[in-house]
């Protein structure tokens, strides 16, 4: 197989943008950022003196346009996204945007009609959906160890955002939904299939603690067709980190992930970590729990490899604009819901999923008059085997 190297327009110098740097400079070496942008050539300039980038500028236009690169990363905030997209798109370079792709559906659907017109690369930087412990899930779930799978669970919860403008309604699209939620949704579609059609959410959202116009904790139920449940918890006020997992639930079997407060390196010092402990860790005393490879851990190297070998061949990648699209389109069911306190449509202008699905359930057979409820091995060692007749719906235990 042929391979590549690409030059890369970064945009934006933040923590995301730190992330992408270390991953691009890492494992897969041989694509490098030649341009970087930021708001201030101070920090720009920094930036590029840390990671050896031979351009540094303030003008968007010309990082983008720069007749050195062919891939540009959207790594800026929320309300940037339409706007560097759509010059991204007209330029002809192939396109990386960061989640959430817009700030609501109606957005991320011009950036997905936008890039498809101009027939450029483009994928979607959910980094979550990359991570090896959700690959691995994702690849047991597809070899049918779950069986159907019935329901998702995904919490993302921290102390909240490190920058100013996560805190703005205006710039960021929402709260805690829009910033952590597109996460929890996406890794959901992903277990249950992307394929299955989302068609209604519940949905709680309060502001609890934060003094601001968003919504800092919610709670969250998505109804597929298949009858597959999705749900989603996400907090910008839990103490001591970031707590990130994951739980999948088949018919034959269930999958938990834990993705940091929990990966089995716990420390505790009375002294102090002198340095970084891990993403929004909140204190360097006492029992810490540092990540061995934050970076990876968090499926950044392998969101990378997947986007750029997919440019090579010239395919999709695992995560697309549509997909973003998706996501966008749930979370503002789940924006909707939360006003009404009722179950609100998920309203798709484009749908390129199934159409061919129906609810139905899953029942074991025990033999061909009976269907399977349960069996349990007791503690005098017997097995009880709860049954029930397929006609009379009679139910009754056989012991052995």
């Amino acid at each position: 197989m042929e391979t590549n190297s690409h030059n890369i327009t970064l945009l934006g110098t933040g923590l995301i943008g730190v992330f992408y740097a270390m991953s691009l400079h890492g494992q897969r070496g041989r694509d490098r950022i030649k341009v970087v942008y930021s708001r201030s050539m101070e920090r720009a300039s920094q930036f590029a003196g840390d990671w050896q980038i031979p351009h540094a500028c303030t003008d968007m236009d010309e990082a983008i346009e720069h007749p050195e690169t062919d891939v540009v990363i959207v790594a800026l905030p929320n309300h940037l996204h339409l706007e560097t997209v759509l010059k991204a798109a007209k330029a002809g370079k192939s396109i990386l945007c960061t989640k959430p792709l817009g700030r609501t559906a109606a957005e991320a659907l011009q950036m997905l009609k936008a890039v498809e017109e101009a027939g450029v690369f483009q994928g979607y930087l959910e980094d979550l959906c990359y991570t090896p412990k959700t690959l691995k899930a994702l690849q047991s779930v597809k070899n049918g160890a779950l069986g159907k799978v019935l329901w998702t669970r995904s919490r993302e919860a921290h102390p909240g955002p490190h920058s100013e403008w996560f805190w703005d309604v205006e710039k960021s699209g929402g709260g805690a939904m829009i910033d952590l939620a597109c996460h929890c949704v996406e890794i959901g579609r992903n277990f249950i299939g992307k394929d299955i059609r989302p068609i209604e959410v519940m949905c709680w959202a309060a502001t609890q603690v934060k003094p601001i116009e968003a919504e800092d904790n919610a709670i969250a139920l998505i109804k597929y067709e298949n009858g597959a449940i999705s749900q989603f918890e996400v907090s910008w006020t839990y103490r001591g980190g970031m707590d990130l997992r994951d739980e999948v639930a088949g018919v034959e079997g269930v999958i938990r992930l834990d993705h940091f407060l929990r990966t089995g390196f716990e420390v505790y010092t009375a002294t102090g970590e002198k340095g970084y402990v891990a993403e929004k860790a909140e204190s360097a005393t006492g029992w810490l729990f540092p990540v061995g490879d934050e970076v990876n851990a968090l499926g950044y190297p392998h969101m990378f490899t997947d986007m750029f070998e997919s440019m090579d061949q010239e395919k999709a990648p695992m995560e697309t604009f549509y997909d973003g699209y998706i996501v966008n389109a749930i979370l503002d069911a789940c924006y909707a819901s939360a006003k009404s306190k009722q179950w609100e449509l998920v309203k798709l202008e484009v749908w390129r999923g199934r159409n061919d699905v129906s609810a139905d359930t899953s029942k074991a057979e025990y033999d061909v008059d009976h269907y399977l409820m349960k069996t349990e091995l007791l503690p005098d060692g017997r097995t009880k085997t709860v049954i029930k007749h397929k006609q009379t719906g009679k139910l009754r235990e056989v012991i052995s």
